[in-house]
């Protein structure tokens, strides 16, 4: 199976409690039925310093995803909605980014799956 990751910024300024940030996501993923198809993990700097919290959505051939001024707790459920989305394109590119809630205000950047020649 391939893998599909989300990247928590683990570097973003602020008061912030990476672990409930963590089990927010978790169970996010868990009720959306995703919690074996996406791996969470922490990763230092998407370069999103000004708008914190960063992170990112990635997977094997698929396009890679950053977003910034996240409320990881807050709106852990639009990152479900967002994987769920995300899983739901051949390549992941999502083209209506509307079931993505408030995450898809988010979006800093989105690169296209790398193609084989």
């Amino acid at each position: 199976m391939a893998q599909t990751r989300i990247l928590i910024c683990n570097s973003c300024s602020g008061t912030r409690d990476r672990d409930a940030e963590r089990q927010a996501v978790a169970r996010a993923l868990a009720k959306a039925g995703l919690a074996e198809r996406i791996e969470l993990a922490e990763h230092a700097c998407f370069n999103g310093c000004q708008d914190p919290v960063a992170l990112a959505l990635q997977g094997d051939g698929m396009a890679s995803y950053v977003f910034s001024g996240v409320d990881v707790a807050a709106d852990a459920d639009d990152i479900a909605a967002t994987c769920q989305t995300y899983l739901g394109s051949p390549t992941g590119w999502i083209e209506d980014a509307r079931p993505c809630g408030r995450l898809r205000l988010c979006l800093r950047t989105r690169i296209p799956a790398l193609q084989s020649t």
